[in-house]
């Protein structure tokens, strides 16, 4: 079965989702996402969900591969002793505390200690190749190096776990390249390294990525000339949703409104300018 015959074939699976559930697709990959503030709806709505999947599947002659199925289950602390057990006609649903979708490693807390850690010897096997063939080579060659097997690795999935602990681990290794390339030691600052080779520090890439990621789902977001009639300088700063939970705070959304909005204002203006452009 080929990859178009075979989106075709699932392409109805999405219809199965209901109010607090979710299909996401991707190739062969299918991930469910589940959300209720009550327990008893939540087990509810999975059970639901699960035995239409397995229904659909049953009449689509498939057969669900449950040594491939896991279930991640995310909490706050106030409920992180609530047990869940998925269990559908005798076969058992695996429970784990992370998993991976398309290249990010998500953990049941959110933290990306488990993506960090896994880019981590990426990161390292890089820095000893750059090591060692520093001597033999340019710096501008050094720093095509550095863009191709450093900052690709860096860059991806970056607005989720730029600005969280474990990223300073990241950014040591970072520092590291550039000291290597720039032949500098260990105790050298940095910051004039950075400049003088155009390479922006990780929490810099971190701010630029998010603002991009601002201006371009400008849809997900509302300023607060929309929220409301009075006409300030602040207009056209985002709006900031209420947010009590810490993990909603850390996320993506809230900080990028945080950010977007210390942004110098002709900045701000010019994003407007260029969403407006893409619109038409």
């Amino acid at each position: 079965m080929g990859p178009i015959f075979f989106l075709v074939y699932i392409n109805d699976l999405l219809n199965l989702a209901s109010i607090g559930t979710k299909i996401l697709l991707y190739a062969d990959d299918t991930s469910i996402i589940v959300t209720s503030r009550n327990l008893e709806n939540f087990e509810t709505k999975i059970d639901k969900i699960f035995g239409d999947i397995n229904n659909w599947f049953k009449v689509n002659q498939l057969i669900l591969n449950y040594n491939k199925t896991h279930y991640l289950q995310f909490n706050t602390k106030s409920n992180w002793d609530y047990d869940l057990k998925l269990n559908y006609q005798s076969n058992h649903i695996k429970s784990s505390s992370s998993t991976k979708c398309l290249g990010l490693i998500i953990d049941d807390s959110l933290s990306w200690k488990a993506h960090t850690d896994q880019m981590m010897p990426k990161l390292n096997t890089a820095c000893f190749v750059i090591r060692t063939i520093q001597a033999i080579i340019s710096p501008e060659t050094s720093r095509m190096v550095y863009f191709a097997h450093i900052h690709s690795i860096m860059s991806y999935g970056k607005i989720f776990w730029g600005n969280k602990p474990y990223s300073d681990k990241i950014f040591k290794i970072q520092e590291r390249v550039i000291r290597i390339i720039t032949n500098s030691r260990m105790r050298d600052s940095c910051r004039e390294l950075f400049k003088k080779f155009e390479i922006l520090p990780l929490y810099s890439q971190y701010i630029f990525s998010i603002s991009l990621f601002v201006i371009k789902s400008k849809h997900l977001f509302h300023t607060n000339n929309q929220t409301h009639s009075i006409h300030t300088r602040y207009k056209i700063n985002l709006h900031p949703p209420t947010a009590n939970l810490t993990k909603f705070q850390k996320a993506v959304h809230y900080p990028a409104i945080k950010i977007f909005n210390n942004l110098p204002h002709n900045i701000k203006h010019l994003a407007n300018e260029i969403v407006l452009f893409g619109m038409l």
